[in-house]
């Protein structure tokens, strides 16, 4: 029973994942954002994002992409902090 709980767990793990969307776009007053998940999924756990549930779409407003959502962990990380470095108008 462990086994097979196991493979469905496991199924379910990479099925989200391949049901990710590639990338996002936010849309902003400055010029939209756009979210390359990709890139973001090889460098972080799912779970620092999108918490200790199942993966879904976050929802992201200015000041969570400002905050801890987004520019803190750019800063901690070395990713672009500038506002033309996400926003593209």
């Amino acid at each position: 029973m462990k086994k097979i709980f196991a493979a469905v767990a496991l199924t379910l793990v990479f099925a989200v994942s391949a049901m990710a969307a590639d990338s996002v776009v936010y849309p902003a007053k400055n010029g939209n954002v756009t979210f390359n998940h990709k890139a973001h999924q090889g460098k972080n756990e799912c779970k620092v994002c999108h918490g200790d549930g199942a993966p879904a779409k976050i929802a992201i407003n200015k000041e969570a992409a400002h905050g801890k959502a987004c520019k803190e962990c750019h800063a901690a990380k070395g990713g672009p902090t500038k506002c033309g470095d996400c926003h593209k108008k």
